[in-house]
C-alpha cells in the first residue's frame, strides 16, 4: 500500500509542478509581449525623428564581423 501512496504522491507533485510552470510561462509570455510593444513604440518614434536604425545595425554588424564567437573566447 505504501508504494501506491508514494506513486500517487509523486504524480501529484509533478502535476502541481507542471501547473505552476505553465502559469509562470504564461506570465513570462505576457511580459515579453509588453516589452515587444514598448520596443516597437520606441523604434517608431526613432524613425519619426529620422534615426536610421538599419544603417546603425549594419555598422555594428561590421564592427563585430571577424571577432571570435563567445564560445571560443570562453575556452
Amino acid at each position: 500500500m505504501a508504494k501506491i501512496e508514494d506513486k500517487t504522491e509523486r504524480i501529484g507533485f509533478h502535476k502541481g509542478s507542471l501547473a505552476t510552470l505553465t502559469k509562470e510561462r504564461e506570465e513570462l509570455m505576457r511580459i515579453l509581449q509588453i516589452v515587444e510593444q514598448l520596443m516597437q513604440m520606441h523604434i517608431k518614434e526613432l524613425k519619426n525623428l529620422g534615426v536610421d536604425l538599419i544603417s546603425q545595425a549594419k555598422n555594428e554588424a561590421k564592427k563585430l564581423k571577424g571577432k571570435k564567437p563567445i564560445e571560443d573566447v570562453l575556452r
